[in-house]
Order: structure tokens, then sequence, then C-alpha cells
């Protein structure tokens, strides 16, 4: 048995606004990491189970890195996740006055990709391209 540390060539990252309320942080990155587990098979590990044998959801194989920028900083990541193909979800500002599925998915598609008001973003890919569109970002608090 190897018990060896694994260790993975892939990032799963977040980015949040830096002006959001504790409340929308926490609102906004759960949201967001829910799209890349359902596209995304590779990034969900195995089921746990307890020592009882009771059965639990799988969840992400590897951490998730939560970081935070300026409206700026998020701009940018997003045009960067763009150009390199790299799987991702996005959180709008108009997201907070919607209540349901089908009007979020509507208020995204109102809005051209360069006047998206982003407050979050959730990116995938080789370690190197997502360090790459996190350029300016900070670990999150």
């Amino acid at each position: 048995m190897n018990d060896a540390p694994l260790r993975f060539d892939t990032k799963i990252a977040v980015l949040l606004r830096e002006d959001l309320e504790t409340w929308q942080r926490l609102n906004v990155t759960a949201f967001l990491v829910s799209g890349l587990g359902t596209e995304l098979p590779e990034v969900i590990g195995e089921p746990y189970e307890d020592a009882d044998g009771v059965p639990y959801l799988r969840m992400f194989r590897q951490p998730v890195l939560v970081f935070e920028g300026t409206k700026e900083t998020l701009t940018a990541a997003h045009t960067r996740a763009l150009s390199r193909s790299l799987p991702r979800s996005v959180f709008t500002g108009d997201l907070f006055a919607t209540g349901n599925d089908r009007d979020n998915r509507a208020a995204v598609r109102a809005v051209g990709t360069g006047e998206l008001d982003l407050v979050g973003l959730a990116v995938y890919g080789p370690r190197n391209a997502v360090d790459k569109v996190l350029k300016g970002a900070r670990m999150h608090p």
C-alpha cells in the first residue's frame, strides 16, 4: 500500500470578488463548484462510507482553492479562462435578485460576455494554466 500523499496535476479554483458579504461568498462558492462536479466526472472521487457502513455522497477528489480579487482581477481572469478554453462556471451580481434556476440562466443569457457583472468564477484545469488565469488574485483569508 502506498501511503505517499496523492498529488494532482490539476487545480480547482474559485475566484470571488472582494466586496461580497460573507453569506454571498459562501453561496457563490457553493453554486460555482456545483457546475464543475456535474460536467467533469474526473474531479469526483469515490463514495464515502463510515465505520458502520453508512454511505455518503461522492465529493471532489482534490481541494478547492478559494481566491479573492477586485472586479478588474475577476474580469481579467474570466478573459484568460475563456482564451485557454478551461472549464468554468460564473456567478453574476444579477443572480442575487433571481429566485430560481430558469431566471438565473436567463439573467446570464441577457448580458454579453464583456458586460457580465462577475462576482465569482470557478475554473478547473492543469495547475499552471489555472495559476495563469488567477494572476493578480490572492488566497481568500
